[in-house]
């Protein structure tokens, strides 16, 4: 496997860096966490309609550029340094994926030529407690004449409230497990969906709570086959994880340069403190935890990428599951230990609202809980050497 990034890749790295730089600043992203909608609308309308980054890894055949997993990652990385708020993460690293591991062909020709487009956006419900595996399903889909019709409540949507498209998941009445979950594709406005942000700790990124009342589907909004609907959502699940371990990558990266910088201006007793030895260990300390994380998220990038070209080998989902655990894992931790030490070794201000530290702190930290811990994705991780599960 080909680590390297290739000119191309380059590139896209290099012009998202010079892009973010010039619409990201500290305050347009303080600026966009304090509106209505949370989002940075106008940078999100160049995104997606100028730089056609949702279509980097959508087919050609609906728009898309043709590019891959590896590409989003990259951009991800980019979001993660500058905190712009956008719905890139869900859309692109979540609902995108959904509909292309998807067999249903009707399904990827409504939908996906409009997220290349960068005409709608879009997110993944599926869970209604603080879990991340299958028994987070607790949304029911109630067969009835004209299909399904569904009834719960949704929390921890990423910008559910804001988007235009909802990729949901719903297990049959009396199920236990995985085999009742069904995955459906729909739009966030149909009639019975009510939605509502929640307070969070994180400002630059924002969560909601969607309640389903009497909501009917039917057979064509289903993404999945009976029984695959939690293999589809857990491969889901597992491209979520990397994308945002690529994002915790770029936050760790940029909090320690903001470290360095204000360390290697700081003075005591007549010295730069970036000069005592003390602190040249805890900032090499801090960077092999970013070169561990992006390392472990670009492996998985590339497995993800595979996986997108496979149609369902079990050992490309084994890899895929092992690859996006190791990478959470190294990325929450790294980035929290990095965000934590920018505020220690920013002294008395590292905590005070005007300087940036705090920012990347609340999303480290955020982001750590966020589809599993590294404590879960251990056990998870142990459960897969040791073949508890496929």
């Amino acid at each position: 496997m080909e680590l390297a990034l290739t000119e191309e890749q380059r590139m896209i790295q290099e012009s998202a860096e010079r892009f973010l730089a010039l619409v990201a600043s500290a305050g347009s992203v303080r600026t966009a966490m304090a509106g209505e909608t949370g989002q940075d609308s106008a940078a999100w309308a160049r995104i997606a309609r100028e730089l056609y980054w949702p279509a980097l890894a959508i087919p050609e055949e609906y728009g898309g550029l043709g590019l891959g997993f590896v590409e989003v990652c990259l951009l991800q990385e980019q979001l993660g340094r500058s905190l712009l708020p956008t719905p890139f993460f869900a859309t692109c690293c979540m609902a995108i994926p959904a509909l292309l591991l998807s067999r249903n062909q009707a399904l990827k020709n409504l939908w996906l030529p409009g997220l290349a487009a960068g005409e709608i956006s879009a997110s993944l419900a599926w869970t209604s407690a603080p879990r991340w595996d299958d028994s987070g399903v607790q949304v029911y889909a109630q067969s009835c004449a004209a299909g399904y019709r569904l009834n719960g409540q949704y929390q921890y949507v990423i910008d559910g409230a804001e988007c235009d498209l909802l990729i949901i998941a719903a297990r049959t009445p009396g199920s236990i497990g995985e085999a009742g979950i069904r995955l459906f594709a729909l739009p966030a406005l149909t009639p019975g969906i009510s939605r509502q942000q929640q307070p969070t700790l994180d400002q630059t990124r924002r969560f909601s709570t969607i309640t389903l009342n009497d909501v009917v589907l039917n057979d064509e909004h289903l993404l999945s086959e009976p029984g695959l609907g939690w293999p589809l959502l857990r491969d889901v699940l597992h491209m979520a994880c990397i994308g945002l371990a690529a994002e915790q990558t770029g936050g760790a990266r940029k909090v320690l340069e903001l470290t360095l910088s204000y360390i290697g201006g700081r003075e005591q007793f007549g010295r730069s403190i970036a000069s005592f030895q003390a602190i040249k260990h805890r900032c090499a300390d801090l960077l092999l935890e970013v070169e561990c994380a992006r390392s472990a998220s670009y492996y998985a990038a590339c497995i993800a990428d595979q996986c997108l070209n496979i149609d369902g080998d079990p050992s490309a989902q084994l890899q895929l599951a092992e690859a996006a655990a190791t990478a959470k894992i190294h990325a929450s931790e790294g980035f929290f230990k990095c965000a934590a030490e920018s505020i220690q070794l920013h002294g008395g201000v590292g905590f005070t609202w005007e300087y940036d530290p705090h920012l990347y702190f609340k999303r480290a930290r955020a982001s750590e809980q966020l589809l599993g811990t590294p404590a879960f994705h251990r056990e998870q991780l142990a459960r897969h050497i040791f073949g508890e599960r496929p």
